[in-house]
């Protein structure tokens, strides 16, 4: 039953209490949108690949109120590491209320030179926040809690990428990147549907272009010339995209994707 009454705009974003499961936390996107988790009140459990580099990522975070982080040991592309790497974060904290998928095992083929493997390899990201979102569907329902989940997605899974932004400085955007995106994209409102009865909500964020320093310059340039706002987006803003869709701000937001892109979509 949702109350009728009006809670305020710090109680609607506030994350006091929660604990969140970031995967690929330690990334260049997944570290800001821990941070932002971790700023909102919620303890955050970091995942990685690297056990050691998940804890080193879980201590820098900022430790407002009683938020504890953790990290764990957890790949994303495997289905052993799944279980485990899941129910490590639940024994960790007790409880997993918000699963933001956010990484990636990335391919650098492009639609030259990607083998049928290399293709069906990179749709094991697509599988691992599959199974990911499940697991925490399950918990939720068993605890009788409800759970909020954000698969990460992006312009490429909704846009192709423009030839000449690639010719002559870099391989094209990756198929298999496209392709995995797009399915994210598309499963995220599958599973809202299914899920909304068990009162957990499904949705996804996409980025536009935000490139790491060593992206090379030329390119970046060159998209630049593509976007309205005509610059790279900064890691940080995504934060506020994604503390909606987490929060009881957004409460009523299921199986929808939002999309930060600095207007790239909109010519």
């Amino acid at each position: 039953m949702v109350s009728n009454e009006e809670p305020t705009i710090h109680q609607l974003f506030d994350l006091s209490g929660k604990t969140a499961l970031v995967t690929g936390a330690s990334g260049w996107l997944g570290s800001s949108l821990s941070r932002a988790l971790a700023e909102a009140g919620a303890s955050v459990v970091v995942s990685s690949r690297n056990a050691e580099r998940a804890q080193q990522a879980a201590e820098a975070l900022p430790t407002p109120g009683s938020a504890k982080h953790h990290g764990v040991e957890l790949d994303h592309t495997q289905s052993d590491s799944l279980e485990s790497g899941f129910q490590a974060a639940v024994e960790s904290t007790g409880q997993i209320d918000i699963l933001v998928n956010n990484g990636l095992d990335p391919l650098g083929k492009d639609l030259s030179n990607c083998t049928f493997d290399e293709f069906l390899q990179h749709q094991a990201n697509t599988a691992g926040y599959f199974i990911l979102t499940r697991q925490l569907r399950e918990h939720a329902v068993q605890r009788g809690a409800p759970g909020s989940v954000v698969l990460l997605g992006s312009m490429y899974g909704q846009v192709a990428s423009y030839p000449d932004t690639y010719a002559g400085v870099n391989t094209a955007s990756p198929v298999a990147y496209h392709a995995h995106k797009g399915g994210v994209i598309h499963m995220t409102r599958h599973l809202a549907a299914y899920y909304a009865s068990d009162n957990v909500r499904v949705n996804c964020l996409s980025p536009g272009p935000f490139p790491k320093d060593s992206v090379n310059d030329t390119m970046v340039e060159r998209l630049c010339e593509k976007l309205p706002m005509k610059r790279m987006g900064l890691p940080h803003e995504l934060k506020g995209a994604l503390l909606l869709l987490v929060s009881d701000a957004g409460s009523y937001i299921t199986g929808e994707n939002i999309t930060v892109d600095g207007g790239w979509r909109a010519w």
